[in-house]
């Protein structure tokens, strides 16, 4: 699963150079592939590692690197509100634990690439959110949403080999909401200005409570790092330093140098790319209901995004339009 939202998606396009376009695909193949692959390895990680535990410890860790990253390089960033700090804490909870971690508990009775394509209806739910706070999306955006959804029962029906245990596949719906819950405070609370330090921090605080729940769970009772198997060792290692590290730096530099229409396409192929390795390497079913209600999904995800990105847009000419004019802006019109 990808790591945390953060609200750098809102920062301004850089003032930069325009980077080259070779260098923003090789940033974006690096998200499609690495951010894609998490489900496989959080799959193979759990074999002999346990759920909460691991993910507890590979986002401490982290999250403990980014933040001394930042320390070193630019530590007038480090500094935090109250408000800031609180933000970023319950966002942390809501998107390590609520999200990754039942995602990774989730994997233990369904299929990494079920997970990703029921993870992939995250924008769903956050338009949800929206109108349950009094946002208003336009009719094709609910009729999207609503599509959405009956693709996500599609993927929870027992028949079709779609799931192999529906209640784990239930703990994946939900970590989806918890994911949409927390990118969606992450917009509306005060958070830290330097995207680094506030997913550094959503990292540590997440992370160090998934930990927690994973003793509480009792994962560690009886556990035997002797028991480990050498490729979920790997599968750890990989969570930590492609997926946490590597593919989050190719984000965040990204969100600075590329039209957010063009990384936002990461969406559609992370659950392509998890549900083709784990076909190929796990040999995981790949079942017509499986097919039906990841395209549903999808293509729902697809027809949400693209009308949202339009309305942002004629927001933004408004606010523009309306600026010239000497008027009071429109800012926040557009939740």
């Amino acid at each position: 699963m990808k790591t945390v939202a953060t609200n750098a998606a809102s920062a301004p396009p850089s003032a930069r150079k325009p980077a080259p376009n070779w260098l923003i695909w090789v940033a974006l193949g690096t998200v499609y592939v690495v951010w894609g692959s998490t489900y496989l390895g959080i799959k193979v990680a759990i074999e002999t590692l346990p759920s909460l535990v691991h993910g507890g410890v590979r986002f401490f860790v982290a999250g403990v690197v980014v933040l001394v990253i930042v320390a070193l390089t630019k530590p007038a960033a480090l500094r935090v509100t109250r408000a800031q700090l609180g933000t970023v804490a319950a966002a942390g909870v809501l998107l390590i634990l609520g999200g990754n971690g039942l995602v990774s508990v989730g994997e233990e009775g369904v299929s990494s690439g079920l997970a990703a394509l029921i993870i992939a209806g995250v924008p769903l739910w956050i338009v949800v959110l929206r109108t349950l706070f009094g946002d208003r999306p336009t009719a094709a955006t609910l009729v999207g949403v609503a599509v959405g959804f009956i693709g996500v029962a599609v993927l929870l029906l027992p028949s079709g080999g779609a799931t192999s245990d529906p209640g784990h596949a239930v703990l994946i719906v939900a970590a989806s909401a918890a994911w949409a819950t927390g990118s969606y405070l992450a917009t509306r609370r005060p958070m830290p200005s330097n995207p680094f330090t506030a997913t550094g921090l959503e990292m540590v605080i997440g992370g160090g409570v998934t930990f927690l729940a994973g003793l509480a769970r009792g994962e560690l009772s009886g556990f035997s790092a002797d028991e480990v198997s050498g490729r979920s060792w790997l599968a750890f290692g990989y969570l930590i330093v492609f997926g946490s590290l590597i593919a989050f730096t190719a984000y965040v530099w990204l969100l600075e140098n590329a039209p957010v229409s063009q990384v936002a396409t990461y969406a559609y192929v992370n659950p392509a790319v998890a549900v083709l390795l784990g076909a190929l390497i796990l040999s995981e079913p790949v079942t017509l209901t499986v097919l039906i209600g990841g395209l549903v999904i999808l293509a729902s995800v697809a027809v949400v995004v693209t009308d949202e990105g339009r309305r942002r847009r004629r927001v933004s000419l408004a606010n523009d339009e309306v600026q010239r004019s000497g008027q009071p802006g429109l800012a926040g019109a557009d939740h």
